[in-house]
């Protein structure tokens, strides 16, 4: 069997390392000895993007919390129309040459739609009100299953209260996670949304599953 070659490796702010591999034509990257991210399977990336996204409005505003390998954004940017605008968040920087190098993602990066902002998506949205009509956050494997401990604050109550106010009415807020949550379903739910969890296959028809929690922010009466 080939072996897995190291390609870069990249730091979070926090001093988090992440490494790049590639063994033929599979890219990788870990952190903590763990897979975060890669392009074999993205099937669930890829539906929650289409959740978040289908019949949006024509000049839809979209935030993606979290680059990775681009299959968000990809799918992203093929469920939205034409004058739609997509912001992704992306905390460290690197990852846009990986995608521009080595994902094959360099033309998706200039699309016209596309804005790409370096920093911590958490500050984003709370500094943000009824701006978004569709949230997307991947950033990590989960609500407790987390990347840097510090994005515990995306998804508490006061996150996801945040989320709600940078939402329009009636705007939805996705989140990709690796293992079902019940107790932040619950609290998703209890937050002002109408939430469920959606369960979708690591690769398209076949495969594994991950869980995307997709909500609706309930409209003021």
């Amino acid at each position: 069997m080939q072996p897995w070659e190291p390609l870069d490796v990249a730091r979070a702010p926090d001093g988090t390392e992440l490494q790049l591999w590639r063994r033929g034509t599979e890219l990788v990257v870990r952190v903590h000895g763990e897979e975060l991210m890669s392009n074999r399977r993205h099937g669930s990336e890829e539906q929650l993007a289409e959740l978040a996204c289908a019949d949006l409005e024509p000049k839809a505003r979209v935030l993606i919390g979290g680059l990775g390998l681009g299959f968000t954004l990809k799918a992203t940017l093929a469920t939205l129309p034409a004058r739609s605008v997509v912001i992704v968040r992306e905390l460290v920087p690197k990852l846009a040459s990986w995608v521009r190098a080595h994902a094959g993602g360099a033309a998706m990066l200039e699309d016209r739609r596309v804005r790409i902002e370096f920093g911590d998506v958490a500050a984003r949205i709370e500094s943000s009100e009824g701006a978004f009509d569709a949230i997307v956050l991947d950033v990590d494997n989960g609500p407790t299953a987390l990347v840097k401990p510090s994005n515990a604050r995306l998804y508490g109550v006061d996150g996801l209260a945040a989320a709600k106010r940078a939402l329009v009415e009636g705007g939805r807020l996705a989140i990709w996670s690796a293992s079902h949550d019940a107790a932040f379903l619950r609290r998703f739910e209890q937050a002002g949304f109408e939430a469920r969890a959606v369960e979708p296959r690591t690769r398209r028809g076949n495969g594994g599953r991950h869980v995307v929690f997709i909500g609706t922010r309930r409209r003021e009466r």
